[in-house]
């Protein structure tokens, strides 16, 4: 599968510091993948592995707040060309291979990295998506197991993985991080003030005492429900979704 120039949309992403080609009809990236790349504590001349990076965003968002080594795994080839057409169009060097977590090529397998980032799909088994692009991306096919498991070998012997996923899953990601790895930090976030938290962030830091830290949530949106056109995000959403800031653990 590949995309025509006519399937393709190119988006905005923090306030306009970095514009991304993506499918108009498929998986289309919003605000998870560049909360992700906030929450990531890679400093410059660091290494970085995605895992499933689709069209680059989170990696392109870190990359463009810190001068990082960027590299990314992608089962879809379609995706994975649009991460590199993206990279080079924002004027970075970022090294996508086509694979499938399961079966990763020895270039891969053979490196450790600083830090591991990544988005798993969020929806079990289920009627499938009639766009198979957008299914692969947002179902889980390969287990989150296996994605921890990645994710843990690449890390290097003080590497940290970061991770956002459901809030829900929370206790699973927690299970099979431990023992391997050491310090968990999670961090909430919430839509409103309030409201229970639908998603987490989540940093494992390997070579640290074992523990687990519950930080305080990130809120996304001012007031108790939408009430006018445009967004409402927090001033720490927006510092973080328009100007390109860290999340705050």
């Amino acid at each position: 599968m590949s995309f025509d120039a006519e399937q393709l949309t190119h988006d905005a992403f923090l306030g306009g510091k970095l514009h991304l080609w993506q499918p108009q009809d498929g998986y289309r990236a919003a605000t998870d993948p560049v909360l992700l790349a906030a929450a990531c504590p890679a400093t410059s001349g660091q290494s970085v592995l995605e895992l499933g990076c689709g069209v680059g965003t989170a990696s392109l968002c870190l990359r463009t707040r810190v001068d990082v080594d960027l590299n990314g795994v992608e089962l879809q080839p379609a995706y994975a060309s649009l991460a590199r057409r993206n990279a080079a169009d924002a004027g970075y060097k970022m090294d996508v291979v086509d694979a499938d977590l399961s079966d990763l090529p020895m270039t891969v397998r053979a490196r450790s990295f600083d830090h591991v980032i990544f988005n798993p799909p969020y929806y079990g088994p289920g009627t499938s998506s009639p766009n198979k692009g957008r299914d692969k991306a947002l179902r889980e096919q390969t287990s989150l197991a296996i994605w921890v498991d990645t994710a843990l070998r690449r890390a290097g012997p003080k590497g940290i993985v970061t991770v956002i996923h459901l809030a829900e899953r929370v206790g699973d990601l927690i299970e099979l991080l431990n023992p391997r790895a050491g310090l968990i930090e999670i961090k909430p976030i919430s839509a409103r003030a309030g409201k229970t938290a639908g998603r987490v962030l989540l940093r494992a830091h390997k070579g640290r005492a074992s523990r687990s830290i519950l930080h305080n949530p990130l809120v996304l949106h001012d007031g108790p429900r939408h009430l006018r056109d445009g967004d409402d995000f927090t001033q720490a959403a927006t510092d973080i979704l328009r100007h390109g800031n860290p999340v705050d653990f």
